[in-house]
């Protein structure tokens, strides 16, 4: 494994890292209730926010500007079909990253709008990337005086801190941690297995870099068995991805080369693009890329370099069409399916079926790697079968992934 200096291009080195729901959960049970006052967030400074409604027309609401946060808040009633008779409210507070970043947010959005097909289902997005401002935007949201969430969904362990006070403070209140856990009884953490996926992406750029490919003027090097891998911020929970990735990477070509790079932050696509570029320089073949929003800088990189890339958290080649030239494949985790399960749960009074550490990977079905809508077609077979086969084996135990979960613990 190689890593690249100046990473960040700044001259450091890359590597730094019908019941009461209220009343039942005082009383220390776990269950949840369907319906609450419905409302919204203030989400500017002068209290305005954006809403759509159930036929998709803007408007405006005037608020009474009391909210001291720079987030961004839609509400959106997603209804379709009820199979309740009770509005259930749910907020989601994006990560630093955004919505509409063609992956981790966009995804968790998608469950609950799926959720809103099934019942009436009422969705305030927040969209927050200040992650000091976590804390007041939770709170905000828990508080009494303002309106009722029957669930509040946080993207991503940049809410852990936070969360860790407000759990605790506002007890009554049904929170969903995103990659992360608290140990409260009102939060439902759930964790995918990015390790497991990272790893099989690593598989497919090791059987890959070695092969002779070519696809719309892009193509490998075979005579290089050298990959990249771009992560966001240079932390326990990227470096599982990194090192997960260069096992899978070594488990069919122990040869191979990784290159390896942080960003510093999941926004900057330049400088994602500009450490991509230095591996495709340094002869990468392919790189992956868990950078969240910037790494769509590694698809330009790609695409630039007439070389490939691996997209991650959805299937990029179709999140991002743009750039399915160059998407060789994606680690996908279904977190569209985790919100929606939750939201489901509350739906339901059923909050114990999704209370606590829920940690799911490739026995699941929960994680997998999807080849590119346009380049999959022509991989060759020894592509599917090798992730078949590192499949089954993580699954009965043979092979052993680096890190968990929840990231490198050492």
């Amino acid at each position: 494994m190689t890593r690249d200096t100046d990473a960040r291009g700044d001259g450091t080195d890359g590597r730094t890292t019908a019941v009461d729901r209220r009343a039942v959960l005082r009383s220390g049970l776990v269950l949840a209730t369907g319906g609450s006052l419905a409302g919204c967030l203030t989400g500017d400074d002068d209290g305005d926010v954006a809403t759509t409604d159930g036929g998709g027309t803007d408007t405006t609401t005037e608020g009474d500007g009391t909210d001291t946060t720079d987030g961004e808040s839609t509400e959106t009633d997603g209804t379709t079909g009820s199979a309740s008779d009770e509005t259930v409210d749910v907020a989601i507070v994006s990560s630093p990253a955004g919505f509409g970043d063609g992956a981790f947010n966009d995804l968790a959005l998608e469950g609950l709008e799926t959720a809103a097909e099934e019942y009436d289902v009422r969705i305030q997005e927040v969209e927050e990337t200040n992650q000091s401002n976590y804390g007041t935007v939770q709170s905000r949201l828990a508080e009494s005086g303002n309106p009722d969430y029957d669930l509040i969904v946080m993207v991503g362990y940049q809410h852990t801190q936070a969360l860790e006070s407000n759990a605790a403070d506002y007890p009554d209140q049904y929170w969903m941690l995103i990659n992360d856990y608290v140990d409260q009884p009102n939060v439902a953490g759930y964790t995918w297995a990015n390790h497991e996926m990272s790893y099989q992406a690593g598989v497919v750029a090791g059987t890959m870099t070695s092969r002779e490919f070519s696809h719309e003027g892009n193509a490998t090097e075979p005579d290089s068995a050298t990959v990249g891998f771009v992560g966001g911020v240079d932390g326990a929970l990227i470096n599982a991805f990194e090192r997960a990735y260069v096992a899978g990477a070594e488990y069919v070509n122990e040869d191979v080369d990784v290159r390896v790079g942080y960003i510093g932050n999941y926004t900057d696509t330049q400088t994602a693009n500009n450490i991509a570029s230095s591996q495709y320089d340094a002869g990468a073949d392919i790189v992956y890329q868990a950078a969240a929003a910037a790494g769509q800088g590694v698809f330009q990189a790609a695409q630039n370099a007439d070389r490939f890339a691996i997209g991650v958290d959805a299937d990029q080649s179709t999140t991002l069409p743009d750039y399915q030239d160059v998407i060789m494949a994606s680690a996908v985790k279904l977190i569209n399916e985790g919100t929606r399960e939750v939201a489901l749960a509350v739906a339901e009074d059923d909050w114990s079926s999704v209370q606590g550490q829920n940690v799911v990977g490739l026995e699941e079905d929960a994680v997998s790697v999807v080849l590119g809508q346009a380049i999959g077609p022509e991989l060759p077979d020894e592509v599917t079968q090798n992730l078949q086969e590192t499949k089954e084996a993580i699954i009965d135990g043979e092979i052993t992934v680096p890190c968990t979960a929840s990231g490198c613990q050492d």
